[in-house]
């Protein structure tokens, strides 16, 4: 933005990522071995944030990493043209890490160390600065009871965004989604997700949450949206091929606040989203495909 603040905040995972792929999953006290390995960075609260600003949209990543986090990985961030203030090294923990595992059909598993940001109110650090001059504050994986004190504090400010992505199955109650949905104007989950947040709230469907925009994204169906209290459909836009799913929900999201940012409507920011993610799954890695603006432009052209 042209006063230098903020236009998108992100909260979430810093994380390294280890993708690797084997022909099949171990059974138990069997090993298999490792056809390859990749080692990037990554985690939500990264993959949405640099894309985003990678896009060109004024983006701060909101988030808690440990003093081990590479200098390297701290370099391409800060390449990407992301506000850094708020990204907080601290000592009590190690930072982030994933194990991501994908088998030959492409299922996937992940073993994930959560590192600070899923103890975040234990460190007694409130990072609020960008959030509260921001448009956006889009709220993914970490503490809670932290995300839930961030979002009271920064109330009447940005847009919140609430998006529990994996840690829906394991963190939130029924009770803490509550609150955060009683603090957001939006939500966004993939269909999956969208289960155990209808479990945990007693509904049949997600899209009976009243919330300005409430998004479920489908894989290769696409994604369904609730826009103001209309149910419509997003396609799913495909790209020239397909090497990994990793961070395509992340790219999705990050392609949708670019949308807004270039000053698209609800709908067609949520199409963009979708060309943005078409992008991601090309390559191995979340950032490693990321477009240029004109590319998904191009991609979403006969859709909008």
């Amino acid at each position: 933005m042209a006063d230098g603040r903020p236009f998108l905040s992100v909260y979430g995972h810093v994380t390294i990522d280890q993708i690797i792929s084997v022909k099949r999953f171990p059974e138990l006290n069997e090993s298999v071995d490792v056809l390859s390995k990749h080692t990037t960075l990554g985690g939500t609260g990264t993959n949405i944030a640099m894309t985003a600003a990678r896009l060109g949209v004024p983006t701060a990543i909101c988030a808690f990493v440990g003093e081990d986090f590479p200098f390297r990985y701290e370099g391409e961030m800060e390449d990407s043209g992301l506000i850094m203030d708020e990204m907080i090294s601290v000592g009590e923990y190690e930072s982030s890490q994933a194990m991501v595992i994908n088998d030959a059909e492409m299922k996937q598993r992940v073993i994930f160390y959560q590192g600070p940001q899923g103890s975040a109110s234990k460190l007694d650090r409130m990072l609020t600065g960008n959030a509260s001059r921001s448009s956006f504050a889009h709220f993914c994986t970490g503490d809670p009871d932290y995300y839930i004190s961030v979002m009271e504090a920064v109330a009447g400010g940005p847009r919140i965004s609430f998006d529990p992505a994996q840690e829906v199955y394991k963190m939130w109650s029924g009770d803490n989604i509550r609150k955060a949905l009683s603090l957001s104007d939006s939500l966004f989950c993939n269909e999956y997700e969208a289960r155990v947040i209808e479990r945990n709230l007693g509904i049949k469907d997600v899209m009976d949450i009243e919330e300005e925009l409430v998004v479920r994204t489908e894989g290769e169906r696409g994604s369904t949206a609730k826009i103001n209290g209309e149910i419509v459909r997003i396609p799913a836009i495909e790209g020239r091929s397909f090497a990994d799913a990793t961070g395509a929900g992340d790219a999705f999201r990050a392609g949708f606040y670019c949308g807004l940012y270039k000053g698209y409507d609800v709908h067609e920011a949520l199409i963009l989203a979708s060309a943005t993610s078409s992008f991601v799954v090309e390559k191995i890695g979340a950032l490693t495909n990321t477009p240029r603006w004109e590319e998904v432009l191009e991609r979403a052209d006969r859709y909008l």
